[in-house]
């Protein structure tokens, strides 16, 4: 049986860590071995050391090993047998045609494209590492609602006929900030279930979360400014932001929301992106005394709050968490608000909410950066929502994720015990956080369900330096209490197999 020739690893490992000394370690290792495993050092079929081995002989923790070999595993670098060990794929997946990390190439090669490639440096960044899950329906898949309680016959009959009778001027080009009835059924909306206020100028339609994000980072602020995002926080966001020439710091987050330190604002960010009504991923509500203190701290250091209000209608115990952006009428906040967790993804409709003095060049830059249109879609939103569809839609679905909200706490009640799910969850949202015992590594139970056909998000996924956390994003929205038994037991299964390894 092959080995690895672990002297020569070693090696390669200590000049590595001696030249990139403020990189992960977790990452450090994964890129090693990847680039190891492309360049023929580690052969198809060579088992690698154990874990344990492998760790004692970089002098790294063997959690930040597992981690590294999980996340191989996941991306088809690597290859596990139960009982035999981890090998090399015989088979490398196509992502091995992408060039090393700029960290990892050759004395004197180009920082910039890669000779050869097609892509740019941005382009191969974007595609050279997939976080979006290929599957966005079924069992654990979290922050997807139940598309299939959406009432699409009413609301098809509504868009047929706004479809029939639309102007010449809704199929062509279209500016303005979108449709003004839409806008007009947002402010009444807002107004009474989030404590927003505003107008209809001061809206602006998008089409979808992340061009809403890519908007205002493109107008507010300049490559190298620096933007705070939540620590775990939404990967695409971060990425967003770094695509866009952003530095990128993460401030952690506890049971009361981000909890920047008073020395952090020394430094003080261009942007800050926040989750306050029901932190993403982790669940916690951000506390007023928090709230307010953003508030005064970013009008003080000349700062804008991003508040994403991404599934804030589902709350399952008290009212509705107020938006931050009320709180004060001279709040610097840029609220973002969208209809995929309460109608359906589908849809492509998101919104943001603009103070008066950036709303103006906000709807004459959107057409710029993107073409605007879905008039007449927005039209039938807008008396979907007048009709009282929408809110009649909302409370009835309320209902029906609480209830799957607590037959997944029973499962796991009953076959994983008190203690499992994360302190900073609040009875909210469309998904939940499992924790995990120490040793057992997210990515690598995260893969062994897949096998089941089960889904789930590791939380390592969401944090800067990966490997920093460890647990599970169950999603319970997309799945009747029925029909979680089984899925939970392969996810127990898979569990106790990444405990054992």
């Amino acid at each position: 049986m092959r080995r690895v020739n672990i002297e020569l690893l070693a090696h390669r490992w200590a000049a590595l860590r001696n030249a990139c000394s403020d990189q992960p370690l977790n990452r450090l290792l994964y890129d090693c071995l990847r680039v190891a495993v492309l360049d023929g050092s580690l052969a198809a079929g060579v088992r690698l050391p154990a874990s344990r081995d492998l760790a004692r002989e970089f002098a790294l923790a063997r959690n930040t090993v597992m981690h590294a070999y999980a996340q191989l595993t996941a991306e088809g670098y690597l290859s596990t047998l139960t009982g035999s060990g981890t090998y090399v794929a015989s088979v490398l997946p196509e992502r091995s045609q992408q060039p090393a990390p700029v960290h990892l190439r050759a004395p004197g090669a180009s920082a910039g494209r890669a000779t050869g490639s097609a892509l740019s440096v941005r382009g191969q960044a974007l595609a050279g590492e997939p976080r979006a899950s290929v599957s966005h329906w079924g069992a654990f898949v979290p922050g997807v609602p139940d598309v299939t309680e959406f009432p699409h016959r009413r609301f098809a009959q509504l868009l047929a006929r706004w479809q029939r009778h639309a102007p010449p001027e809704w199929r062509s080009y279209v500016s303005g900030g979108g449709h003004p009835a839409l806008r007009a059924a947002l402010v009444e909306h807002l107004r009474e279930t989030r404590s927003v206020h505003c107008e209809p100028d001061q809206i602006v339609i998008a089409e979808g979360s992340h061009q809403a994000i890519d908007l205002v980072t493109r107008l507010m602020a300049d490559a190298n400014d620096l933007a705070w995002v939540e620590e775990p926080g939404y990967w695409g966001l971060r990425g967003l932001l770094e695509i866009n020439g952003l530095r990128v710091r993460g401030i952690p987050v506890d049971s009361e929301g981000m909890a920047p330190r008073s020395s952090d604002w020394e430094q003080a960010p261009r942007l800050v992106f926040v989750t306050p009504s029901h932190q993403y991923p982790l669940g916690s509500v951000m506390s007023l005394r928090r709230r307010l203190d953003l508030l005064e701290q970013a009008r003080r250091h000349d700062s804008w709050i991003v508040e994403d209000d991404y599934d804030s209608e589902f709350r399952y115990a008290g009212r509705p968490i107020a938006a931050l952006q009320g709180l004060r009428p001279d709040a610097r906040v840029i609220y973002i608000g969208t209809f995929s967790k309460t109608a359906y993804p589908g849809l492509r409709i998101a919104y943001l909410v603009l103070p008066h003095e950036l709303a103006s060049a906000f709807r004459a830059a959107y057409p710029q950066l993107y073409r605007q249109g879905n008039l007449a879609t927005q039209a039938a939103l807008a008396e979907f929502m007048q009709q009282g569809h929408y809110a009649s839609h909302v409370r009835r679905m309320r209902l029906i994720y609480a209830a799957r909200r607590a037959a997944l706490l029973a499962l796991i009640e009953r076959h994983l015990g008190p203690g499992w799910v994360h302190p900073c969850d609040s009875p909210a949202g469309l998904h939940l956080v499992l924790r995990l015992p120490d040793g057992v590594d997210d990515l690598r139970v995260k893969s062994l369900v897949a096998q089941s056909g089960v889904i789930v998000r590791a939380l390592s996924d969401y944090c800067g330096e990966r490997g920093s956390m460890s647990g599970l994003l169950l999603g319970f929205a997309g799945i009747s209490e029925p029909r979680m038994l089984a899925p939970f037991q392969a996810l127990v299964t898979a569990i106790r197999q990444a405990g054992t390894n």
